[in-house]
């Protein structure tokens, strides 16, 4: 323990013992002058090695006795072992102190060797440690508010835990334009590259690589490369798993059906990735409170529960040829136009009328193809847009329509954030078109808000 700081100005050593002279009465040896007075400093007097234990400055008696025996000598110092209070006999010594023994054991959260935590006693001089090391204090955590109702209990499995829900099948159903398109694109390139034989094995295996989507160790490989996630580190699982086992929980999913992954990023955001990943933000893990966690966790699980996850990225898959030679061909017209342009007007209209000729032509003959792929985008993201209202109302379904209320009065909270610094810089934040509107994947906050009434129980 510390020791009570001293008066502010010590009188002369009345008739005690100065460390290392002979007791009172004795004058210092070969001295003329009386003992010397300790500064006027709050400090403690100085540790003499080899000495008895200083007394207190200005105390006129002896030093304070200790509850059950004398006062203790601390590691390192020469003198007995340190006596406990109400003990009789000397604590037991440990392995690496002075004297037979080991060293105390350490217990869970108590400063290791080396290091000090706030608050703790001061050292002692003459005492055997390692240099102190700074304390480095962890992050701050946002609070863990979550209703663990269905904590060590027994969890009840839904007999269909996936599916496709309307949504799903719409995307389905809008790709399939696309990867007809694609079909012909990559039976041209194999056929007339390969051969006939290697060309139609060609068609069949990119046929088949869709069931990639499927297969867990491909979708790890693309949420790394491709989506920027990662692997949880040990703390950010610890606080990311027991708040997805109660979600799944709620929605009788088995946890370990999904992969739990992670994306450096300072936005708020999830992702429902192929058809086992469930990303999320480091900000979403770390800033948000749990019970918004859930939230956000489960409107990812809709996603995949509803089949939205796997329909929308096996629509990509089979569409992206069809995308490739579409931006390959709209490259070569820009610079044919461009070509044309150096040489002459004439020669520019020529071909954006040859041009022109040639998607009235694809339009005539193959309707049915060009019409569902002009409109196709459009399509697309009106599902999207579906998709979403449906993971919302999935979370609230599992009741977390009010964390989930919170999250979307974040994101539009946010949303008036930026346009209140865009109008203090005389600036103003474009808003959206019509159009642009049309190709939005995600309802506006106000929509799903306004979706989510009926589970808040809120007055319309």
């Amino acid at each position: 323990m510390s020791q009570p700081p001293g008066p502010a100005h010590e009188p002369p050593y009345p008739g005690a013992p100065y460390p290392g002279t002979p007791y009172p009465g004795t004058p210092y040896q070969g001295a003329t002058t009386p003992p010397p007075e300790y500064p006027a400093a709050s400090a403690p007097p100085p540790q003499y090695p080899g000495g008895p234990a200083p007394q207190y400055p200005g105390s006129a008696g002896p030093p304070p006795q200790y509850p059950g025996g004398p006062a203790p000598q601390y590691p390192g110092a020469p003198g007995a072992a340190p006596s406990y209070p109400g003990a009789g006999n000397p604590a037991p010594h440990y392995p690496g102190t002075p004297g037979p023994g080991g060293p105390a054991p350490q217990y869970p959260g108590a400063a290791g060797p080396g290091q000090q935590h706030p608050g703790a006693e001061p050292r002692f001089a003459g005492a055997q440690q390692a240099e102190a090391k700074p304390f480095v204090p962890r992050q701050a955590v946002a609070p863990d508010d979550l209703d663990y109702r269905h904590q060590g209990s027994r969890v009840h499995l839904a007999s269909h835990q996936r599916g496709a829900d309307a949504t799903a099948v719409g995307q389905l159903a809008t790709q399939i334009p696309g990867a007809l398109v694609s079909l012909a694109v990559v039976s041209a390139l194999a056929l007339g590259i390969c051969g006939t034989v290697v060309g139609w094995l060609v068609v069949v295996a990119w046929v088949a690589s869709g069931a990639l989507v499927f297969h867990r160790p491909t979708e790890l490989r693309f949420a790394r490369h491709v989506l920027k996630l990662r692997t949880p580190l040990a703390e950010e699982r610890a606080r990311l798993e027991p708040i997805w086992r109660e979600v799944t929980a709620r929605a009788g999913i088995e946890a370990d059906t999904y992969e739990l992954m992670v994306e450096n990023s300072d936005d708020l955001n999830a992702v429902a990735a192929a058809g086992h990943v469930v990303g999320v933000t480091t900000y979403s893990l770390n800033k948000i409170p749990s019970s918004n966690l859930a939230a956000v966790l489960a409107h990812e699980l809709g996603h995949h529960t509803g089949g939205h996850a796997w329909a929308g990225l096996l629509g990509y898959w089979y569409s992206l040829p069809g995308r490739l030679a579409w931006a390959f061909t709209r490259g070569m017209a820009r610079i044919a136009l461009a070509v044309a342009g150096v040489f002459s007007a004439a020669a520019t209209g020529l071909l954006i009328l040859f041009m022109g000729m040639f998607v009235v032509a694809g339009f005539l003959v193959a309707w049915y193809i060009t019409i569902p792929l002009v409109i196709a985008p459009y399509l697309l993201a009106w599902a999207g847009r579906l998709g979403e209202l449906r993971a919302d109302q999935q979370a609230a379904a599992l009741g977390f329509a009010p964390e989930m209320a919170e999250v979307l009065h974040h994101f539009q909270a946010e949303e008036d954030a930026a346009k209140a610094v865009a109008a203090g810089q005389g600036k103003k934040l474009q808003e959206p078109t019509g159009l642009a509107r049309l190709l939005s994947t995600h309802p506006d906050n106000y929509t799903r808000l306004r979706a989510l009434e009926p589970y808040l129980r809120l007055p319309r």
